[in-house]
């Protein structure tokens, strides 16, 4: 996904001279053809997210569309300010491509886990923050990116996902996509949390439970429309990211929920809880421990139908 995401960038610089990569320490391989065709349009900073933000920011006021690549900790948190007051302050056509969304970076502990990224680029007015959830609908996401005034959170997951989107799918930021119309319960998902509710889908229809999806690759803006139709029948709605339940797409759907008069269905947000994650390990095993994985959605459902009967 890192790899496709980057490679859209440099077909977007030949087909658009407004189009900047700005880096921030990636390493010399990092987009090397780009930089030898547009050397003009290729920046590599150093270890200062800061002023890479700052830098971008004034591309913007120019009449540039800069893409700033860094890991996803590095640019909501150690350049939050920067990133409010430079790029949203001024609604700047600035794209932020995180490398490494929720627990990517898992055998590095907490200080590299981006599990509040979402919360706190929801909180930013002006901002979008899009979740793609395999490489094939990164290129048709990319593809979008020219034609939005605003700026964009991307976060990106490990690479080498697996393909789990429908190619049919034409991507259009603010749209959700739904994966089957069974009406027992409602899985509500963005990015790598697609590829996990498919397969709770699968042993959910095992234990007699019929489940299907709403993907939200777009957490905002928030498709609020295609949320209320889609939970309309349903017995029980479970939201499944991979980042915090406080202000991420839970909380995104919840607050939606209650404001369109629909808070009577069970619901349940799974994600991390409110801790810095203390275990050190793979992606999935960190998963797996919070419940982001396909059998604690399977309990997760199974005691919400329960205690609805």
């Amino acid at each position: 996904m890192r790899k496709k995401c980057l490679d859209m960038v440099h077909e977007l610089a030949r087909r658009d001279e407004r189009v900047f990569f700005v880096g921030s320490d990636l390493g010399f391989g990092t987009l090397r053809e780009m930089q030898e065709e547009f050397p003009d349009r290729f920046i590599m900073e150093g270890i200062c997210e800061q002023h890479t933000v700052g830098l971008a920011a004034g591309l913007a006021l120019e009449g540039k569309i800069p893409f700033v690549n860094t890991i996803a900790t590095f640019i909501v948190r150690r350049a939050l300010e920067q990133v409010a007051m430079d790029a949203c302050l001024h609604d700047l056509p600035v794209r932020f491509i995180g490398n490494g969304g929720g627990l990517v970076y898992a055998p590095l502990g907490s200080t590299h886990l981006a599990v509040e990224d979402i919360a706190l680029m929801r909180a930013l007015p002006n901002m979008a923050i899009v979740c793609p959830a395999d490489a094939e609908e990164m290129e048709r996401f990319m593809e979008t990116t020219l034609d939005w005034p605003h700026p964009i959170y991307i976060r990106l997951a490990k690479g080498y996902d697996p393909v789990v989107t429908n190619p049919d799918h034409e991507f259009a930021i603010g749209k959700s996509y739904r994966y089957g119309e069974k009406k027992d319960a409602l899985l509500v998902t963005t990015g790598v949390g697609l590829r996990v509710c498919k397969d709770a889908v699968d042993l959910l229809e095992k234990n007699g439970i019929g489940a299907s999806i709403l993907y939200m690759p777009t957490v905002k803006p928030l498709d609020a429309e295609g949320l209320c139709d889609a939970v309309a029948g349903r017995k029980a709605v479970v939201t499944v990211e991979e980042h915090t339940i406080l202000g991420g797409l839970g909380s995104a759907v919840a607050e939606t929920l209650m404001e369109a008069g629909l808070g009577g269905v069970p619901f349940k947000r799974i994600g991390l809880p409110d801790v810095f994650p203390d275990h050190y390990g793979t992606q999935h095993q960190i998963m797996a421990r919070y419940g982001i994985w396909p059998d604690g959605i399977v309990s997760t459902v199974k005691t919400l139908l329960e205690r609805d009967a």
